[in-house]
């Protein structure tokens, strides 16, 4: 028998439907421990962090949250945001937190078509479309560097300055690691975002940058596309794509509408790498907490569901990784779909499918 591989995960459901998500991601996580013959132990701890700790302790996560997050191996998050809560201080306060102090500076974004998801994309009927984005995920336009003064003048009068940090050191990194993705495709491609031809201080940097590192990857194709025009190849030309990397607002961006494509924000997966190992990496679904639907049982699960098959993969459990992905699209594949994606099951149904299909 093979020795047990065991693994400290923390679980932050946070607000809204997360808590929902969350829940059905540990179910089907549950499901792969128990059926590895002993082989497989994820040790748990969930944190009730979020915006009702904000409520009673005026602060998103304890002052030492860090500390405590720092030993997991890896971190499974639910969604974070709440009307009673300013949104730039339910984020900074929580989620961002965590990805700036634990250096995870590589989000990746599957964009992935599902078998039995209507895109609204016409070319998705006919054409296999399959991409992954890359966002710089440290810097860039969310580096929270600026302020807002001069209130004093009175109504009108304030000035508010939000600067993007562009570094050689965070464009490099990047860059480079979804070059080594896009070695891993089929299609070794990889198409960089910029918008230089307007932001002549940052993107010039990035579009040096991914000149230079370029070269050191001969064996893969690669283009540089102004940010809007990549917009409209997303819709325009989907199939041309395989690895898109770009800075954290563009991505951001880009990456939903990619998931948008692909038929719902719902369906979207993603990670939040710490590469180096040095600190826990944190995986979660692309969407919000979704307080128009919280706590009613209809949210889509396959966003979470798929981030924690990435988790699996981060932490080398590859085969059972992909026993999930296969599990999804076969539940997909049989009509089995919440009403987000045209379907009438609820979020219970849609993860017992999951895990039946296991």
């Amino acid at each position: 028998m093979n020795a047990t591989q065991r693994f400290r995960i923390a679980a932050i459901p946070a607000d809204g439907v997360g808590r929902e998500v969350v829940a059905a991601g540990r179910a089907v996580l549950d499901v792969i421990e128990a059926s590895s013959g002993g082989t497989i132990a994820l040790h748990w701890q969930e944190f009730p962090w979020g915006s009702d700790y904000y409520a009673e302790h005026g602060a998103m996560m304890p002052e030492n949250g860090l500390d405590t997050l720092r030993d997991f191996d890896a971190i499974y998050f639910g969604a974070v945001g709440w009307p009673t809560v300013p949104d730039h201080v339910s984020l900074w306060g929580l989620r961002l937190r965590i990805c700036q102090n634990f250096d995870q500076w590589a989000n990746v974004r599957p964009v992935t078509f599902l078998p039995g998801i209507t895109s609204p994309l016409r070319k998705a009927d006919d054409t296999d479309l399959d991409w992954v984005v890359v966002r710089e995920n440290s810097e860039g336009e969310y580096a929270g560097l600026g302020g807002r003064n001069l209130s004093a003048r009175g109504a009108g009068g304030e000035v508010a300055v939000q600067s993007a940090l562009f570094t050689e050191v965070g464009c490099e990194r990047i860059i480079r690691f979804a070059f080594d993705l896009a070695r891993t495709r089929a299609h070794k491609k990889l198409s960089s975002v910029t918008k230089s031809n307007a932001q002549q201080y940052g993107m010039v940097l990035w579009d040096d940058t991914f000149r230079r590192v370029a070269a050191d990857y001969p064996d893969v194709e690669t283009e540089s596309v102004l940010v809007d025009a990549m917009a409209a190849k997303f819709v325009l030309r989907p199939e041309d794509l395989s690895v898109v990397v770009a800075s954290n607002l563009n991505a951001d961006i880009l990456s939903d509408l990619g998931s948008a494509l692909a038929g719902s924000l719902g369906l979207a997966a993603s990670a939040n790498l710490n590469p180096e190992r040095r600190y826990p990496s944190m995986f979660e679904p692309v969407h919000g907490s979704a307080p128009d639907i919280a706590g009613k049982g209809v949210c889509n699960p396959i966003g979470a569901i798929g981030s924690a098959a990435m988790m699996l993969d981060h932490l080398s459990l590859h085969d059972q990784a992909k026993r999930i992905h296969t599990a999804i699209e076969t539940t997909t594949a049989h009509g089995i779909r919440t009403r987000d994606v045209g379907g009438t099951a609820d979020t219970d149904t849609v993860t017992q499918t999951i895990i039946d299909n296991l």
